[in-house]
């Protein structure tokens, strides 16, 4: 490991006093939607740390929660449950860091008496890969389409495994028409992708989208898909299952509406 990095605990007074999630000018709107949710959210036991750097500043972070209030469709109640994760120059990974953030959470998780650590991974963009919980004992435990997978370590073996919520198609149809986008701010570039989308939704496609905000984690164990906090759904099939560019949105609507 390289010297002059340290782990940061986090809370309603400090957050503020790091960039997060690749945010370095803490005055974008992105960063202060997420300050703002984390800061409530402090109250139902979420953990933040920051890893940094001496010289580079924050560098990683990993996020989690007790899974009665996690932000994703699973039910993973009595278990800490990893939101966040990643470490962000190429010259810090592979070196042991992201397993010094997952360490902190099983702590956590032992400290409060808990089943165990849970996570949802996926292969590809915004979500963490599973290779790294593999090697920290996790596993898969439940699976939901297209390729998400829900991990778990437990810390007492008979302990029951989370699992996802499920019933998709349900949780669609109450979306049949038209144009709706659900989001969150527990994803600080959401706030970014919602504006350039919605602009070109109205200026391109005459299309004015319905916005459903997610206000408590109960609803994003509500949502329709198993990112949770991000969705776009058109005549009530899932488009989107996480945050994306205005560019791929445009490529999806071309597609869609030929």
């Amino acid at each position: 490991m390289i010297s002059g990095i340290r782990v940061i605990d986090t809370n309603g007074d400090n957050i503020c006093d790091y960039p997060l999630c690749g945010y370095k000018n803490i005055k974008q709107e992105g960063y202060k939607r997420k300050t703002d949710w984390l800061k409530k959210r402090f109250e139902e036991g979420m953990k933040v740390k920051i890893l940094h750097a001496a010289e580079d500043g924050s560098v990683g972070m990993i996020e989690y929660v007790p899974g009665k209030y996690a932000w994703r469709p699973v039910e993973a109640d009595g278990y800490m449950f990893v939101h966040c994760l990643f470490i962000i120059p190429k010259k810090l990974k592979s070196k042991g860091y992201g397993s010094l953030l997952v360490d902190d959470c099983l702590k956590d998780a032992k400290r409060e008496k808990m089943y165990g650590a849970a996570v949802v991974t996926r292969k590809g963009t915004w979500m963490a890969s599973k290779d790294l919980f593999l090697k920290k004992g996790f596993e898969i435990v439940d699976t939901a389409p297209p390729d998400f997978e829900l991990m778990a370590k437990k810390l007492k073996k008979d302990a029951p495994s989370p699992r996802f919520k499920d019933d998709w198609d349900k949780r669609l149809r109450k979306y049949h028409k038209g144009l709706t986008i659900i989001r969150s701010d527990q994803c600080s570039y959401v706030a970014k992708a919602l504006r350039e989308i919605c602009e070109t939704a109205e200026k391109t496609y005459r299309i004015k989208p319905r916005i459903v905000e997610l206000k408590s984690s109960k609803q994003a164990q509500g949502a329709p898909s198993p990112f949770g906090v991000f969705s776009i759904i058109l005549d009530g099939k899932l488009v989107a299952d996480h945050p994306i560019s205005n560019t791929r949105f445009m490529n999806i609507m071309k597609k869609e509406l030929k």
